[in-house]
């Protein structure tokens, strides 16, 4: 199967066709943020906040996909049953089983929009209190509908109603010329706050007591003016005002409210690769897939696509089966339908039938009726490709791809043309990225539109087959998608994740306890991953960003490999620093990993209008390569030049006495040092080598590289360098040399 990719993708930049969302309050429902719990390998997430488009990246196995899943169960366009024995955590399985409705596992915000006026209305609350909603899924299919900003403060009314209940007891001791009335109401208001054992165990049933004594206290013919009477009815108002609050049903919890709030939510469409078409599909297993409900993941997703295609182009696999039956389908239709209603006698005629040769000659009017059905069949087919290839061609802009779906018995196949490749070929055989963007095409336009406009698309691993190129157009083309839908998307690679993008993506990891975690703290550990591949993944988005802006003005030069890359990258900003070097453009140290290699990078480096890059190499570079490369135009700058040793390499430019006190903290288990060996005036590799062999020690394969970043880090890190005159004349004069055109 084609790996390749020979096509681009536009950014729907048409604001006629997808007007931008400006604020949350000018649309419907918009997703903020969600949690999943106790969900297959995720027992906490956490909360992962979510923009127009969100980037889930982490390496395989890292949990993304059982991120994606909870929240197309929460509302999903189409399928997305909970499943126990997949979703539930395998060590809560019995216990989630025999209580499913106590257990959830997504709960998500979002920002009401539009629709918060006629939610407020509904539930009779503040349209203030109304622009959050949270939406919580239990694993018996029921849903927990709460306003965010309506949250009922138990705590903080009980203390105001405590509160008003010391200060008029305070108060009646201020009235002593109402001594008697004001000492009863004293007494009792003593009593009541005497019952209360400690004030966090106070109750809402406490205060309703509270309101009902004090109203007891409170004569029904008051005198014209009597103080203890206008306290005793201000802290009954306070004692009422709190019973309304702890009393009054949350209007969340409300049948009709709940059922408003989940009308409203968007319909979440989960796609995956596994959902890719094929281009020959047996119709009779499409039939009966589509009826079973225990298929696997990838049979599942993959019977989902095709039924939304056959939606799409208006006719159904079981028809086109119909279609398409000859003379000798229904003959052996009839057959069996002949013995089952003649019995014994029956199957007597269709044995002595079949013994003698006797074929049934097929009636004109049927040979009339099956030919029907076959140009009838063979019209729909034409229609329904005419139909994809207008809508595609709508939808993406960078490709004149002409699709023709065809029938053949049992059999039906897709064929796929373009002006580059006039002549028709099966789906199977165009690039995985092709079949990765038909199908998410249709599924996309049949799940996310018309009743699931502004739906949240969650996108597995998308365009993971396609050129890098590819990936960085589809990355932007989220963009124009997200204009009417947020897109939530799983990924490893750094093409899908841009730099100007970083802020969409979030870390997926397994955390110490063996559970997936999101964090959107980029810098953010990741478990026991040591290697931190989600981070790989985003720093290297960062350094093709760089590397790209870098070389696009700068003088590169080619290196044998990181530690040349690494010692001539100080030197130059020391070099730099001191005054005394400005070079003409900036200059990139590219490594290589051997002569071959570096053979290779020069022309890709070279430019047509500018000499190629330079060579800086040490003596063991092998100079057959170095004349094949040098017939091309190329120059090479020689280290000994520059070191003053036959046979030197790039640590012979380092400070001697500080690069050989350094490599004792690179190998710190000889018991003799090497800076008590080390002799100055020969070359550096050589000496470093007699040492280990003198010591009976194998030196790490990459001792090379991790003096070099120390070295780096101790020349760069240091106010003052003290480097020696003699070595900084060594080192302007090697960067005037690179810096000669």
């Amino acid at each position: 199967m084609r790996q390749d990719t020979n096509f681009e993708i536009e950014a729907l930049t048409d604001h006629t066709r997808h007007p931008r969302k400006e604020t949350p309050q000018e649309s419907g429902f918009t997703l903020s943020r969600y949690r999943v719990s106790n969900f297959r390998s995720v027992s906490n997430s956490g909360w992962l906040s979510v923009d127009s488009v969100t980037a889930l990246i982490g390496v395989n196995e890292s949990g993304k996909t059982n991120l994606m899943l909870p929240l197309w169960k929460l509302n999903p366009a189409s399928g997305g049953a909970i499943e126990p024995t997949s979703d539930y955590p395998k060590s809560l399985f019995a216990t989630i089983r025999n209580a499913p409705e106590k257990f959830q596992f997504i709960t998500a915000d979002f920002e009401t929009g539009n629709e918060a006026a006629a939610l407020a209305e509904l539930a009779a609350i503040p349209l203030v209190k109304a622009q959050r909603v949270n939406v919580t899924r239990f694993y018996d299919g029921s849903y927990r509908v709460q306003f965010t900003d309506n949250q009922r403060d138990s705590e903080g009314c009980i203390m105001r109603a405590l509160a008003a209940l010391w200060t008029a007891q305070d108060d009646l001791a201020a009235h002593p010329k109402e001594e008697s009335a004001a000492a009863v109401a004293r007494a009792k208001l003593t009593e009541l706050l005497g019952s209360f054992d400690e004030q966090h165990d106070v109750r809402s049933n406490d205060i309703l007591l509270s309101r009902n004594a004090v109203a007891a206290l409170i004569p029904e013919e008051p005198p014209a003016v009597s103080p203890v009477v206008t306290i005793l009815r201000g802290l009954h108002k306070v004692l009422v005002e709190a019973v309304v609050e702890l009393y009054t049903p949350n209007p969340a919890s409300r049948d009709d409210v709940r059922a408003a709030v989940i009308a409203r939510l968007p319909r979440f469409v989960y796609y995956s690769n596994y959902g890719n078409l094929d281009s020959e599909i047996y119709l009779p297993h499409v039939v009966e897939n589509m009826k079973r409900p225990d298929l696997g993941a990838k049979e599942s997703a993959k019977a989902r696509t095709l039924g939304v295609l056959f939606d799409f182009v208006g006719v159904q696999a079981q028809e086109i089966l119909e279609l398409g039956r000859d003379f000798r389908d229904l003959r052996d239709e009839a057959e069996p339908k002949m013995i089952e209603d003649q019995g014994r006698a029956g199957l007597m005629r269709s044995l002595w039938s079949r013994a003698r040769g006797h074929q049934d000659m097929p009636d004109p009017v049927v040979l009339s009726q099956i030919a029907e059905a076959k140009r009838t069949r063979s019209i729909l087919l034409q229609s329904g490709g005419a139909k994809v290839t207008a809508r595609f061609a709508e939808w993406w802009k960078q490709g004149d791809y002409q699709f023709r779906f065809e029938a053949d018995g049992s059999h039906f196949r897709i064929w796929v043309a373009d002006s580059r490749r006039p002549q028709e070929v099966e789906l199977e055989h165009r690039s995985t990225g092709l079949q990765w963007f038909l199908s998410f095409f249709l599924v996309f336009l049949h799940e996310a539109k018309g009743e699931h406009d502004n739906c949240v698309l969650l996108l597995d691993e998308p365009g993971h087959s396609l050129h890098p190129l590819a990936q960085r157009d589809l990355s932007a083309f989220f963009e124009g998608l997200s204009q009417n839908n947020q897109i939530i998307y799983t990924t490893h690679s750094p093409f899908l994740v841009d730099a100007d993008r970083l802020a969409r993506a979030r870390k997926v990891f397994i955390d110490r306890d063996g559970s997936t975690r999101v964090s959107g703290d980029l810098l953010d550990t990741e478990g026991n991953d040591t290697k931190k591949g989600a981070g790989f993944a985003i720093r290297a988005a960062l350094n093709l960003a760089v590397a790209e802006a870098s070389l696009g003005g700068a003088k590169p030069v080619l290196v044998q490999g990181r530690v040349e890359q690494i010692y001539l990258s100080v030197i130059r900003t020391l070099c730099i620093a001191s005054g005394q070097f400005q070079p003409r453009r900036d200059i990139i140290f590219a490594p290589a990993c051997d002569a071959q290699v570096l053979k290779m990078m020069s022309r890709l480096l070279s430019d047509a209008d500018a000499c190629p890059p330079r060579l800086l190499i040490d003596d063991a570079f092998p100079n057959k390569t170095l004349v094949e490369i040098g017939e091309a135009g190329q120059t090479a700058i020689r280290i000994s030049d520059f070191g003053g040793l036959t046979g030197s390499a790039i640590e012979d430019l380092m400070p001697f006495e500080d690069i050989a006190a350094m490599m004792d903290r690179v190998e710190r288990r000889p018991e003799r040092l090497f800076v008590d060996t080390v002799v100055a005036g020969l070359p550096f590799q050589g000496q470093v080598l007699s040492w280990a062999k003198s010591q009976d020690i194998v030196l790490i394969s990459d001792w090379r590289v991790r003096l070099a970043e120390r070295m780096r880090k101790w020349l760069l890190e240091r106010d003052d360098p003290r480097v020696s005159e003699e070595i900084l004349a060594r080192w302007l004069k090697l960067m005037h040399a690179v810096d000669t055109v």
